[in-house]
């Protein structure tokens, strides 16, 4: 089996068990849906965050491919950004990684400023051109990378994501009740985030029909806040 593939199934464990301890996992009942042989999907909220969502998909044996996607919300009442990342591998390297703070309420805020402090040093984070939609909501500094295959590099990757996600937990809590309210900012989030037509091509590719793209998308990966 895959080093990479093992790598990455264990920062997927890590992010979970940093939920574990910060947050209740959700048990709706909705989601067994969309909880399937090889695609698992995770939900937790707790008084630091709105949600944070963890999606699996695992078809190593049949296309050769392990994805995760994750995301973190701050509550309305925090201005604080949106944690995202996202990871693609084959069997032999990272074909595509995306990773930000994204801003979600204050473009100046303290966590994003230190974000883009941390990524700076990456020698191997690239500019490239994003899409509209994307380039609507992403900061400046997102790690956007394809093609990953020297073992250092994937390392670094992976270290990234565990020292940010540890930074993202423990300061998220800091700017809690300090705006009143970032619905607007999250819903704008959301509704670019659905644009991205890579999510229902994969989900596609997987043999699931239109609708149920749609619910999932929707109701599971980027839900939108209730006005």
């Amino acid at each position: 089996m895959s080093d990479i593939w093992d790598k990455l199934i264990e920062l997927q464990m890590y992010f979970e068990d940093q939920f574990n301890l910060t947050g209740d996992e959700v048990k709706e009942v909705s989601l067994q849906d969309f909880n399937k042989p090889g695609w698992i999907n995770r939900v937790w909220t707790s008084k630091l965050y709105r949600r944070a969502h963890i999606d699996i998909i695992d078809v190593r044996d049949t296309k050769g491919m392990w994805m995760m996607h994750c995301c973190i919300f701050p509550h309305v009442h925090n201005p604080a950004p949106i944690f995202g990342f996202d990871v693609i591998a084959g069997k032999n390297k990272i074909t595509g990684c995306f990773h930000d703070f994204s801003p979600a309420g204050r473009i100046n805020h303290k966590m994003i400023n230190w974000f883009s402090k941390q990524v700076a040093t990456l020698e191997w984070r690239k500019e490239r051109e994003l899409p509209d939609w994307a380039q609507r909501i992403f900061s400046p500094s997102i790690i956007a990378v394809a093609n990953i295959q020297q073992e250092e590099e994937m390392d670094q990757i992976i270290n990234t994501a565990q020292t940010n996600i540890d930074y993202y937990l423990e300061q998220i809590g800091h700017s809690n009740y300090t705006t009143k309210d970032t619905t607007t900012h999250q819903n704008f989030y959301l509704r670019n985030q659905k644009m991205n037509p890579h999510n229902p091509r994969v989900m596609a590719n997987l043999g699931l029909d239109e609708q149920f793209i749609h619910r999932f998308i929707n109701e599971c990966m980027f839900p939108e806040i209730n006005i």
